[in-house]
């Protein structure tokens, strides 16, 4: 019989331009019966299985964007019906594969009026199907069932894996997270959330289970979040590529190097199975509290535009995909079947082990969309480039001592909070340093030390931005018969910081201070607030965060004049919580962000 080649054709952009195969009328299908012949293997990996004479010429195309992850598995069941020569209503199904970043296909679908050239898809999580309806009114969507799924879990190298006691110790997520993020010698890796279902279903149930943990909830999700991004993977395929081998001590240290990483236990799987170290393999931990899994969602694409024939085929390939040999097919790749347990062997595989509950029967309650917008939103929000203009108050009563800080000033603490702080900011983020008192230059309340610039920038007289900012912070003292001068400073670095704001990072100004104004010959609070409010644009967004130095500070000013500038007020004591402020900061901005896109 003669062949011809079937390879995956490209996805080519401005609409379907293939024609239309009409449907002749035939009840019932042709049930599959896969046997697969020696070699098929190779000729499936390459695409170039093909039919036989009796079904080349009577074929229904079928195109089926897939997941990166379930691709190759779905493949292998398209290029075995069609050796095969499976029907549908009587015609041989052509059904072609082509794996695609689910965050891709997602931005593609939400432009409205695109004539995508392929008529399912196959993401590996129905939140791509809400994100594209939340990024524009694109093209419709039809949900016809689930193919697999896999359980979200964090994946160790063994040395990580004994050092958090695998696999006899079980953890929620907030614990399990806090353990891989409280300690230097173990780092933990993740895709990106806002590319990855992974990421963003692992980061939404970390924040789920912090936020029983206490009143300091949201600082630990933002400090996650921030703790992450200086370790992320642009995509899915990228994440096991960041972790040690565990073949050596110098690998292991090597700081480029993951020990634990959020990972599908279908990734976990495959990484396992094919390996080429001669290391010991990934253990996975499940966390109790809660079991997000990916659902892959068998997806019709703009269902009202497909010919009858091609219906009928996406139809018959969704059921097949659920026959016994095909779910075999599915299986051996590492995914579970939507509706049964896992197999022992394919837990064990990804690095399973009890008492880890995967046995458990019962399935977690899915996280809210509510829930992963939030997250989302928080993660875009964090992980961009801060860019922050800190103004410190440096009058008279900054020199009084801070009540159970071993004799340190309100000033001191303010010092070793900013320093602190600073360590947490990568080379891109932009820090500048103002300081103010009354009389503190000429007839102005406020003076700029350092200009706000890139920490990693050339500093002047040599060194870096950073260490020239650590300077100026440790030298500022307090001016003895100096008063506060809250509200010109304020006005004055607020219009600043608007002029130079920077479009893609996290603009702010921050005003460190212990009191209220006092400069009976500034403007007023009211004048202030309107002043703030004129000045204010959505488009450039700058919030003033106000932070109170000392328990004895004047929150409500700090709160009051931060609210003029679409900001908050906020009270510390310690050094280390001017940090935890700014990301509590950033994540209400991204909240309110997010909230002002609904």
């Amino acid at each position: 019989m003669g062949r011809h080649s079937l390879p995956d054709d490209d996805m080519r952009g401005g609409g379907r331009s293939r024609p239309r195969v009409r449907r002749r009328t035939v009840a019932g299908a042709t049930m599959l019966v896969l046997a697969v012949a020696a070699g098929t293997g190779v000729a499936a990996q390459s695409g170039l299985l093909s039919f036989a004479d009796s079904c080349k010429d009577a074929a229904v195309r079928l195109d089926v964007v897939a997941s990166p992850d379930i691709a190759p598995a779905v493949r292998a069941v398209a290029d075995s019906a069609r050796q095969q020569e499976v029907t549908s209503d009587g015609q041989c199904m052509d059904v072609r594969v082509t794996a695609r970043e689910n965050y891709k296909v997602a931005q593609e679908l939400a432009v409205a009026g695109n004539k995508p050239e392929y008529e399912v898809w196959l993401p590996d999580s129905a939140l791509w199907a809400e994100r594209t309806k939340a990024l524009g009114d694109g093209v419709p969507l039809t949900p016809a069932g689930n193919i697999a799924v896999s359980p979200i879990a964090l994946a160790t190298v063994h040395s990580a894996g004994t050092e958090l006691g695998w696999p006899g110790k079980t953890y929620t997520w907030a614990e399990l997270t806090a353990a891989a993020t409280t300690t230097e010698t173990l780092r933990l890796g993740a895709a990106d959330p806002a590319r990855s279902a992974t990421g963003l279903l692992a980061l939404t149930s970390v924040s789920a289970s912090t936020q029983k943990s206490g009143p300091d909830a949201d600082t630990k999700v933002a400090a996650t979040a921030k703790a992450l991004s200086r370790r992320v993977s642009p995509a899915d395929s990228q994440v096991v590529r960041t972790l040690a081998r565990d073949g050596s001590a110098e690998d292991v240290r090597d700081p480029r190097r993951n020990q634990a990483v959020f990972l599908s236990e279908q990734a976990a799987y495959a990484y396992n199975s094919a390996t080429s170290y001669s290391t010991r393999d990934l253990e996975l931990f499940y966390p109790k509290d809660s079991a997000p899994r990916l659902d892959y969602p068998y997806q019709l694409v703009d269902e009202s535009e497909l010919s009858t024939d091609e219906s009928r085929a996406a139809t018959r390939f969704m059921a097949l995909l659920g026959e016994p040999e095909p779910r075999r097919t599915l299986a051996a790749h590492g995914f579970r079947a939507a509706d049964e347990a896992a197999a022992e062997s394919l837990v064990r595989t990804a690095g399973g082990r009890a008492p880890q509950p995967f046995t458990a029967t019962e399935t977690a309650a899915p996280l809210r969309p509510d829930a992963l917008q939030e997250t989302l939103g928080l993660w875009t929000i964090t992980v961009q480039n801060a860019r922050l203009t800190t103004v410190v108050d440096v009058s008279g009563s900054m020199q009084a001592p801070v009540p159970g800080r071993d004799a340190q000033t309100r000033l001191d603490v303010t010092k070793a909070s900013l320093l602190k702080a600073m360590e947490q900011f990568t080379p891109e983020d932009e820090i500048g340093l103002w300081e103010f008192a009354t009389g503190l230059d000429g007839p102005r309340d406020y003076r700029k030390l350092v200009a706000t610039a890139r920490l990693g920038a050339p500093g002047k007289g040599g060194g870096t931005h950073r260490a020239q900012l650590a300077e100026a912070v440790k030298a500022l003292a307090p001016v003895p018969e100096g008063a506060t001068g809250l509200y010109d400073t304020t006005l004055a670095a607020y219009k600043e910081a608007q002029g130079s704001y920077v479009k893609g990072k996290f603009n702010a100004l921050v005003i460190l201070t212990d009191g209220s104004n006092q400069d009976r010959f500034s403007i007023t609070r009211s004048e202030l607030l309107n002043q703030l409010k004129k000045l204010s644009d959505p488009q450039r967004p700058v919030p003033l965060i106000a932070i109170a130095v000392g328990p004895d500070a004047d929150l409500r000013e700090a709160d009051q004049t931060a609210g003029g500038g679409g900001g908050a007020g906020y009270q510390v004591s310690a050094p280390a919580e001017i940090q935890a402020v700014i990301l509590k900061a950033i994540m209400a901005v991204g909240q309110a962000g997010q909230a002002a896109q609904e």
